[in-house]
């Protein structure tokens, strides 16, 4: 169902030496991930128009040498807006999104509210960049659990077809906010004074524990986050019929998504073949000497760009299937990093002449 609510443009990004820039939900988690990755890759920013909600309004940001002042949202100004960020609510990207397109910018958007319109790409760069010669004046970025998860299955299915995946994540509370990182941090610092803790973010004790819900749960069982990975997944590889089953656990982890991925092929392909693939992705690394202690988790991932896999064996329960295990920082690859490298390749676009940026 399209939910645009404004007339969007379908021209492409103009080339300029420098863009302005809007980010809503600038000081959020994700807000201030973006600003940090942009100063680290060089982003050429020329004017940062920062907006929040009422409360953080005043506070000055900076990326590099441009720096902004945060404005309450409802009077946010858009006009000669290049490229949006917006990481904010469902609420808020359904409103501002379609205004970024009316001016002339190009929304990418962190929500879930425009990731299954036909009209409006959904892009992880590294495996479908050109999805961008569609957009119009809206990109949507995938779930922070999806985006490593097809990072990983692209090669796969291109070297041996993709019959049917099954995914087990294990999502660390950045995933829901500051307030859920603070929760964690209050919790455990709680019990282990045996003081009593009473939920609030979650709906049970996130310290010490492991919770099999996020999001809310349909007729059949299955959690909006769990549906969310079986959708996007079909959609960034073209795939609308592939079979995609998973469940999803928040842990007691500040930062780091890890996934558990069981992958059934049309014909064969050994372990060594699969590290020789993956090693091979942009944007993925091979980490897998088990006798070693070499594997992904989430300490050794956060921070950093990469997808990291390891774990990468047979399954001999299926004809042709394979194990893995992968590890990805939700914050910067399965959210502003993505961003960026999206809003990177729209530049890049327009400095090639490209239709739609």
């Amino acid at each position: 169902m399209k939910v645009h609510s404004a007339p969007m443009t379908a021209l492409g990004l103009k080339k300029k030496a420098a863009y302005s820039i809007a980010i809503i939900g600038a000081t959020g988690a994700v807000g201030k991930e973006t600003l940090e990755i942009m100063e680290e890759r060089s982003f050429p920013v020329g004017e940062l128009r920062l907006f929040a909600s009422k409360r953080s309004a005043g506070e000055r940001l900076s990326c590099g040498k441009v720096s902004g002042i945060v404005h309450e949202l409802e009077k946010a100004d858009l006009a000669g807006v290049d490229i949006g960020f917006v990481s904010a609510t469902d609420e808020i990207s359904r409103e501002w999104c379609p205004k970024i397109a009316a001016v002339g910018g190009i929304a990418i958007d962190d929500s879930a509210v425009f990731r299954m319109d036909p009209d409006v790409p959904l892009v992880v760069p590294e495996v479908n960049e050109d999805a961008l010669a569609l957009h119009k004046g809206i990109v949507a970025i995938p779930n922070c659990t999806t985006t490593p998860l097809v990072m990983v299955l692209a090669p796969l299915h291109k070297a041996a077809g993709i019959k049917r995946v099954v995914v087990s994540t294990y999502q660390s509370v950045s995933g829901t906010g500051k307030k859920a990182m603070d929760e964690l941090f209050n919790q455990t610092r709680d019990l282990l004074s045996f003081r009593e803790v009473e939920p609030e973010v979650y709906p049970h004790q996130i310290a010490f524990n492991c919770i099999p819900h996020i999001g809310s749960f349909d007729e059949a069982g299955d959690s909006s986050e769990e549906v969310k990975i079986a959708r996007e997944t079909r959609k960034i590889l073209g795939l609308p019929d592939l079979p995609v089953t998973s469940t999803t656990v928040r842990v007691p982890v500040f930062r780091c998504h890890s996934e558990a991925v069981n992958v059934e092929l049309e014909r064969p392909l050994n372990p060594n073949e699969a590290r020789a693939l993956l090693a091979e992705q942009p944007g993925v690394i091979v980490y897998d000497d088990p006798g070693r202690k070499i594997y992904p988790h989430p300490i050794a991932g956060a921070g950093k760009d990469e997808v990291y896999v390891g774990r990468i064996r047979r399954d001999d329960s299926v004809k042709h299937g394979l194990n893995l295990w992968l590890v990805s920082d939700n914050l910067r690859k399965g959210a502003a990093l993505n961003a960026i490298q999206i809003a990177e390749a729209l530049v890049r676009r327009a400095e090639q002449g490209s239709v739609n940026g």
